[in-house]
């Protein structure tokens, strides 16, 4: 566990200490990185570390907003490196395509249709799934019926994404959070009585499987039910005092967290509810990052930022300053990957001299060309461009007719296309 930090202490002497932490600029910096006593201690230099951390607790308590849920306190600053973070996401993650990113909202499809596989992905991987990304994304663009529990588990969270960017303008209820959770568990829980259920049971423990140490007791399952439709109010709801949107967000992800309304299932269905509540409000862009990505590979961060909170005093903004950090990291892999994107159109262009090829098949030509050994079928072409089947079909057949695809029947219906014996020296003639 944890080592617990010092008892709290408002002396004139402490008072005193946190007001020339304040003055210096000590206090800022450790507070925009919003440190915990494990590593405040370090940070002392001639100072008394206990009081060190003291004086710091007596601004953090001064400065706090409270939030309850059913009688639970909880609390979080807002620290000047939040309130920048969230100014720079209310510019990005709303607002076009264009403005954010660099692209005409017309292309949104080319460049974006495969980045929301990778938060279906790497939720799943986190929770234990074991199956490649490529692999990954074979099974979610040729729509393949999934063989083991870890490519269900991939196929429920792209389910469960698709269904939120469909309804992400429904209020949350207690019913709908079960139907999220069914979608997200489906075929995957030891007993599937459990999917869409909570439980019915305090044998319940969040493990760091590492030690076998129990690091998360949650509450009681008899205070399931009022403690979910209190959540539901909190994210249906904007009385009271206004809290950003974003901070609204992850508290919610969070308290599904520490509620652990179902058996297992919960951090999935915690991350999807996250992304349902930001696209309500209007953060569109959020429906492309893939914060599960990030903090798969940060995942011992983000177990220490729940433990950090219920720690000290159920203080939110450890898990607030984790969560903006990954939604950062995560906006920048999506620039990364339009990036990537726009340069395999820009290689993909000389392909465009073939004389009566679009765009689309260009770039399909490019996939052969880059590997021979690829197989293709109408449903990954028509996931790829989101273009519908008979676009697909058309566009597979014509560069067939032309002699660059091969046919191979799979059965009366179905067909696959390779790169045919053809297709080098037809390139050649072409001069490419």
């Amino acid at each position: 566990m944890l080592e617990s930090p010092p008892p709290n202490n408002s002396s004139d002497q402490i008072i005193k200490l946190a007001i020339d932490l304040q003055f210096s600029g000590d206090l800022k910096k450790i507070n925009d990185n919003y440190y915990y006593w494990d590593k405040i201690k370090y940070l002392s230099k001639d100072k008394n570390p206990v009081e060190f951390w003291q004086a710091i607790k007596f601004f953090r308590k001064l400065k706090a907003t409270k939030v309850y849920f059913d009688k639970c306190e909880f609390k979080y600053n807002i620290t000047d490196y939040i309130q920048k973070s969230l100014h720079l996401m209310d510019l990005n993650i709303g607002g076009s395509l264009s403005s954010n990113i660099g692209i005409a909202e017309t292309d949104k499809a080319k460049f974006m249709v495969g980045s929301i596989m990778e938060e279906a992905i790497s939720s799943s991987q986190m929770e234990g799934a074991n199956t490649t990304r490529k692999k990954a994304k074979e099974i979610i663009e040729k729509e393949l019926k999934p063989k083991t529990k870890s490519e269900q588990m991939i196929i429920n969270n792209y389910v469960t994404m698709q269904y939120i960017v469909q309804n992400k303008n429904d209020d949350l209820t207690p019913s709908s959070l079960k139907f999220i959770h069914n979608l997200i568990s489906k075929n995957t829980l030891d007993n599937n009585k459990e999917e869409g259920e909570f439980r019915e049971t305090n044998d319940i423990f969040v493990v760091d499987h590492s030690n076998s140490e129990v690091v998360h007791t949650p509450p009681d399952y008899n205070n399931i039910e009022k403690l979910i439709k209190e959540l539901c109010d909190f994210f249906n709801n904007d009385t009271g005092d206004f809290i950003h949107p974003v901070i609204k967000g992850i508290i919610i992800h969070f308290m599904i967290g520490w509620i652990h309304p179902f058996s297992d299932g919960n951090g999935r269905t915690a991350r999807a509810v996250f992304y349902w509540y930001m696209m309500k409000k209007g953060y569109w862009l959020i429906e492309y990052l893939s914060i599960s990505r990030i903090i798969k590979d940060t995942k011992n961060q983000y177990e220490k930022a729940y433990l950090y909170t219920e720690n000290d005093e159920n203080d939110l903004t450890y898990f607030i300053t984790y969560h903006i950090k990954a939604m950062e990291k995560a906006f920048q892999a999506l620039k990364d990957y339009i990036g990537k994107k726009q340069r395999e159109v820009f290689q993909a262009a000389k392909f465009m001299k073939i004389p009566n090829i679009n765009e689309r098949q260009a770039q399909i030509l490019k996939i052969l060309y880059d590997d021979s050994d690829r197989i293709l079928n109408t449903k990954e072409i028509q996931n790829r461009f989101n273009i519908s089947s008979f676009t697909a079909r058309t566009d597979l057949n014509n560069l067939a007719e032309m002699g660059y695809l091969d046919k191979i029947k799979v059965n009366k219906i179905k067909q696959n296309f390779i790169k045919s014996h053809r297709f080098d020296s037809l390139l050649k003639k072409q001069k490419l």
